[in-house]
């Protein structure tokens, strides 16, 4: 997705050699081992990426590592894509600003205080594309959800979306519920929308959403618990 700079592929120049000249099968043997110590080695550097902090990840970016970069795309894609999407309505555009945040992390990673979590950095980034992109909208974002249970009483954990498997004969009233919560989650206010997202879908704690969404403790909660509410009242009669 992210054209870094770096190249899959490595050239190396052969020198020239005449005729007589012959490669003895020691020496192409120990050739050959060398080339496979090589990409073993490589191999074992690129697979401990994955066992290290998104931190660590940036530190040994900035320091020359072209590999640290790629695992934090792969860490963030799906996730990013997911709330975007959540929050727009649009999955192709949610590509497109998926693209764009990875872009602006890419040129901006220097800037990044790393005594911050890149977490909330990244969804930062991620949050101001999607509110940007609705604000420019002439009409309202639909968000899709599976079936709801709610658990805001237990309110230590997200909203939590079950998953059953469907029988034939349920595949309508999902439809149905679906569409009817699409009607419900757009008359949302967008800053109402953003923090019921984060929370209930994402599972970002209080102090993160309070980060990424630069506004103060109390008025996330206060924006969740009206978002909670309102999303209830709307709703509640449309199931009836």
């Amino acid at each position: 997705m992210i054209d870094d700079g770096v190249k899959g592929g490595v050239v190396v120049l052969q020198p020239q050699t005449s005729p007589a000249t012959e490669t003895s099968p020691e020496i192409e043997g120990g050739s050959q081992e060398m080339v496979q110590v090589a990409k073993k080695e490589a191999k074992e550097r690129e697979l401990s990426l994955t066992e290290l902090q998104d931190n660590e990840l940036v530190a040994r970016f900035l320091a020359g590592n072209g590999l640290a970069f790629p695992e934090l795309v792969r860490r963030y894609q799906s996730r990013l894509l997911n709330f975007i999407y959540r929050t727009i309505g649009d999955r192709d555009r949610a590509e497109d600003l998926v693209q764009e945040t990875f872009i602006r992390v890419y040129r901006h990673l220097h800037r990044f205080d790393q005594t911050k979590k890149f977490s909330t950095w990244i969804y930062t980034i991620a949050s101001n594309l999607a509110k940007n992109e609705l604000r420019n909208r002439s009409r309202n974002p639909l968000v899709l959800f599976q079936t709801i249970k709610k658990n805001w009483e237990a309110d230590h954990r997200p909203l939590q979306w079950e998953d059953p498997h469907y029988r034939p004969d349920d595949l309508f009233r999902k439809r149905h519920l679906r569409d009817t919560v699409e009607k419900a989650v757009e008359q949302l206010p967008e800053h109402h929308r953003i923090v019921f997202v984060l929370r209930e879908m994402e599972g970002k704690t209080y102090e993160e959403i309070s980060e990424i969404t630069g506004v103060n403790l109390g008025t996330v909660k206060s924006r969740l618990n009206r978002a909670r509410n309102n999303f209830a009242q709307i709703i509640a009669p449309m199931l009836r």
